[in-house]
């Protein structure tokens, strides 16, 4: 768990004031300070987690979700029972603006919540205006990662009947996508027409030799892969192409265009370009040094980050430390971005194609490898049950 035990806290700070710690979102880079969180409650701080769902869903697995590999409650984390168990308090709700001025946030359901300081892991969303797209049930964005969930039982009972779908985006998230909607097909003994259009290139910031493994084996599959085309709009129906083609389909998912909630832009705070919240190496804000951050929602200055999960993984910790220092006092750790680091396809055929620098690897190893590597994550931190209400253990 990073070196950091439940129950474990840095050395060094003093204990002042009772403060309150906000944390505003469940995601990966708040995992230890979750599993921690009995550290600060403690020490006297009160701490409170705002989610939008008692459930935070690990993104890493979230396409083998989809295809039926993991069940839903193997990809999750019940981050309101571990807020609970741990002495903080869990608000099932949304913040849409951040006053950093009187330190107050402002919540959806129309309350507000005061913090001493206050940490954000809000992840990405894909944003449906840059397609021109209304929203509808059959247009799926790939994020948050309960639409995966939801579209999963909304297809598998129906899937025999022979379906189109779409996929728009040519990087990580559309592949690993395509390739797990062929198998929820095959795994029903339905029938479906699959077609990822891939904008200018498949993969193309990828070395030369993953793009032709992932080009192949989506190919072999009978799926087609659009290159050298971009989406013009989306409508219920019907995606339109540049150049003026028109695709039918009966779901299409969105896995392009990811950035961060606009909330920081909105409430006034220095963000990067993609709108992330700016902030330094301790992973806080340049402006407000209350303010931290970790994830997709975060742009770091000088160094701009991939949307990988690798880099919340190894925030983890850090923040944990970081927001010990900036409650109590005490020296705050600094975030070194990993430049090289492994990255897995899950390619939904038991088969996996792996890199990292120049080496590259495909096959049911590297699929493997990915499985263990997740499931070691998930036994790390998946720490406080994961049945739904009215769900026994076998099955969902």
């Amino acid at each position: 768990m990073n070196g950091i035990k439940p129950g474990g806290m840095p050395k060094g700070g003093r204990i002042g004031v009772r403060k309150h710690l906000v944390l505003v979102g469940g995601g990966h880079a708040h995992l230890t300070v979750l599993v921690n969180l009995a550290s600060y409650v403690q020490r006297g701080h009160r701490v409170t987690l705002i989610n939008p769902s008692p459930y935070q869903y690990y993104s890493g697995m979230s396409p083998g979700m989809l295809s039926g590999i993991y069940r839903p409650r193997e990809v999750r984390f019940h981050v309101k029972k571990m807020t609970e168990d741990r002495g903080g308090e869990f608000i099932e709700d949304k913040v849409v603006k951040i006053d950093p001025f009187n330190r107050n946030l402002f919540l959806q359901g129309g309350k507000q919540l005061p913090y001493d300081v206050a940490s954000f892991n809000t992840g990405s969303e894909v944003p449906l205006d840059l397609l021109f797209a209304v929203s509808q049930e059959n247009i799926i964005p790939v994020k948050p990662v309960e639409n995966l969930l939801r579209v999963h039982r909304l297809i598998f009972p129906v899937l025999k009947s022979g379906m189109h779908f779409t996929v728009i985006g040519g990087g990580p998230a559309g592949v690993e996508i395509t390739a797990n909607l062929w198998r929820l097909v095959k795994e029903s003994q339905g029938e479906a027409k699959i077609i990822l259009i891939a904008g200018r290139k498949l993969l193309g910031s990828f070395p030369e030799k993953v793009r032709t493994l992932a080009l192949r084996s989506l190919s072999q599959r009978g799926i087609e892969v659009l290159e050298g085309t971009r989406v013009k709009e989306i409508r219920k129906e019907l995606v339109i192409l540049s150049e003026g083609r028109s695709l039918p389909f009966d779901f299409a998912f969105l896995a392009l265009g990811i950035r961060p909630s606009s909330i920081f832009h909105e409430s006034g705070l220095p963000t990067g370009e993609d709108g992330g919240l700016r902030v330094n190496s301790h992973l806080q804000s340049v402006a407000y040094p209350e303010l931290f951050g970790g994830g997709d929602c975060i742009s770091l200055s000088g160094h701009p980050l991939a949307k990988v999960g690798v880099h919340a993984v190894r925030q983890n910790p850090l923040l944990f430390r970081n927001l010990v220092a900036a409650l109590e006092g005490g020296e705050m750790q600094t975030f070194i971005p990993q430049e090289d680091y492994l990255q897995i396809l899950n390619m939904g055929d038991g088969r996996g194609i792996l890199w990292k620098k120049s080496f590259v690897w495909e096959g049911r190893l590297a699929f493997l490898l990915k499985d263990y590597i997740d499931r070691r994550f998930m036994r790390n931190f998946q720490v406080s049950g994961e049945l739904e209400e009215g769900e026994t253990a076998g099955g969902e």
